[in-house]
């Protein structure tokens, strides 16, 4: 250029048959200052809200809302706490006091769920939001408001699940609260499953039910899932949850992964954030659930 300047243009031939291939690499994560604001690419308007969807350029919110991990292939363990919003001082309690590689699960009946979203997002860790569904001893056992039901329509069973699904935006999935008795039944299920693959979310089957048909739908939906191995607060003793911490630890030095799940009491989260720090030190990677649930879709 007359000022001496340099401008070097560029023209890539046309790709033959050979050389090195483009690999289109999937996009996980978001950028940590952004983490509590959702991509309004990936978000549907309805009568109750936004809800989640796939991009236009295929993006899904399992792949923007996932907590990012390092990749390698050593033992991994999703741990998953549930419950958030039911109870302001336990949910306060989790978001703040539990390592942020710890996945946090939100009921849908909860309270000041999109607060609550926020303070866990910029916090650094992956949610979840937990659907209530119906169990075998329904109405005597009652998930709350908006229970999807075996002996509803479709119609209505998606307005419920959409209704949830618009109480908080950036998770990556969703997972049951209770159900046993719907996650059994093909009919009601069929189309929950469908409408949850097509927006792009991950299913998270707590592993109570022993007659859930969520990996078969799952499977043929192609759509990322993953199971729990264990609840880990079954007994509500910071020494007991600590022992199911470690035979949690043990079925992931067997598989190479594993996903425990507990609720936000005091004793959980206490022996929870004790366990974690000395796990790292034994070379266990704790991952956003989505991270394994990702891996079993493939």
């Amino acid at each position: 250029m007359p000022d001496g300047s340099v401008v070097t243009k560029f023209t890539p031939r046309p790709r033959g048959e050979t050389g090195p291939a483009l690999i289109d690499a999937p996009r996980i994560g978001q950028d940590p200052r952004m983490a509590a604001m959702p991509n309004e690419d990936l978000l549907e308007d309805t009568v109750y809200g936004p809800i989640p969807v796939i991009g236009p350029d295929g993006l899904r919110p399992v792949e923007q809302y996932a907590r990012p991990w390092s990749g390698a292939r050593g033992t991994r363990i999703a741990i998953v706490v549930s419950g958030l919003g039911l109870s302001q001082t336990g949910t306060q309690r989790a978001i703040k006091q539990l390592p942020e590689e710890v996945t946090l699960a939100f009921a849908a009946t909860g309270n000041s769920l999109q607060r609550w979203m926020k303070e866990a997002r910029n916090a650094g860790h992956e949610i979840l939001l937990q659907i209530p569904l119906e169990p075998f001893d329904y109405p005597a056992n009652d998930p709350g408001r908006g229970t999807l039901r075996v002996d509803h329509s479709a119609a209505d069973n998606l307005d419920d699940l959409h209704q949830s699904m618009a109480s908080i935006t950036n998770y990556t999935g969703v997972m049951n609260y209770m159900g046993a008795r719907f996650l059994a039944d093909a009919d009601a299920l069929d189309p929950v499953m469908r409408d949850i693959a097509d927006r792009g979310l991950l299913f998270l089957d707590d592993g109570s039910s022993a007659q859930s048909l969520v990996g078969q739908y799952a499977k043929t939906l192609d759509m990322p899932h993953a199971f729990a191995d264990m609840q880990l607060d079954d007994q509500l003793d910071e020494r007991a949850i600590l022992t199911r911490l470690d035979e949690l630890e043990r079925i992931a030095r067997k598989n190479g992964t594993a996903i425990g799940t507990a609720s936000a009491f005091d004793e959980s989260i206490a022996a929870i954030r004790k366990w974690s720090e000395e796990a790292t030190l034994r070379g266990i990677e704790i991952v956003g659930v989505s991270a394994i649930a990702t891996d079993m879709q493939r």
